[in-house]
């Protein structure tokens, strides 16, 4: 908590603008997932397969009405506490509806992954990335004006090696990866591995939850109960299988790359800054052979 202290501290926020945040937050995974529970409502005559590209395009108009109306009123939202809120609106639907169809043994699987994605996400939000403080004497002895201007120079400082300065966090990382919006904080040399166990925990968790809501359904259509069903909970259901099953989508294609990464020792920023240049050499040619 000391960490998440310092992070409220450092922005200089109220209790009240936490509290609007975080009811903000919630307001906007209440009205994304009741945006894409429409979905089945008002499409019940196609396949699932085909309600899948519709509830993303739904749930991107959702997020950017969301974005546009948290400008209007002029509070800020929070990516962790949407993520937060996310998990436990899944888990609430899994109690409250799905549960009674599924397994003991399942049952007690979805519950312990659950409770493992919020201890990871206060773990992975109020952890230390690996961050790195020198005192200005090392600086002076450097010859740097500044920690940045030693960060350049890293090649004659083997301890200051893949160390990097993110803007968001205001604070230089050791084995700075990425600043990730989604988890609050950097992603460095200390929570890399947490980083990855937390991704993986995602993807598991929602195919778990996605396996469990497809048995619902098909429980309901084999028993004849479909009809009788309370037509709420049950686009609630498909509502959010077609979201976890989306999730799942982007968040194995970017569990791959992570891994890829790790087998080929690259980081996600030094990759986009060696794009970046790469583009940027490419242009600059371009410029040249057109001048010439």
């Amino acid at each position: 908590m000391s960490r998440l202290a310092s992070e409220l501290h450092r922005l200089r926020r109220s209790p009240w603008e936490v509290l609007c945040s975080a009811l903000v937050s919630c307001g906007l995974v209440l009205f994304s997932q009741l945006a894409v529970a429409i979905v089945p409502r008002l499409l019940p005559s196609i396949s699932l397969l085909a309600m899948l590209p519709v509830a993303g395009l739904v749930f991107l108009a959702a997020i950017l009405v969301g974005r546009f109306w948290r400008r209007f009123i002029g509070v800020a939202a929070s990516a962790p506490l949407f993520v937060l809120f996310n998990v436990l609106f899944l888990w609430g639907v899994y109690l409250f509806v799905i549960r009674r169809d599924t397994s003991s043994l399942l049952d007690m699987l979805i519950n312990a992954e659950c409770a493992l994605l919020l201890w990871g996400l206060y773990r992975i939000l109020s952890g230390d990335p690996g961050i790195v403080a020198y005192e200005s004497s090392f600086l002076e002895e450097a010859g740097c004006k500044d920690f940045v201007d030693a960060i350049c120079s890293s090649e004659k400082y083997p301890s200051l090696s893949r160390v990097r300065h993110c803007n968001c966090c205001k604070a230089n990382v050791r084995g700075y990866d990425h600043h990730c919006p989604a988890f609050g904080n950097c992603i460095g040399q200390k929570n890399h591995r947490l980083f990855m166990a937390l991704l993986t925990g995602f993807v598991v968790a929602e195919s778990t939850y996605t396996m469990c809501s497809t048995k619902y359904i098909t429980s309901c259509i084999t028993s004849g109960t479909l009809r009788t069903e309370n037509h709420l909970s049950l686009n609630m259901v498909i509502g959010t299988m077609l979201f976890s099953v989306l999730q799942v989508i982007w968040q194995v294609v970017f569990l791959i790359w992570h891994v890829y990464g790790i087998c080929f020792n690259i980081r996600t920023d030094e990759w986009i800054l060696k794009s970046s240049l790469s583009i940027h050499t490419t242009k600059a040619c371009f410029v040249t052979l057109g001048s010439s």
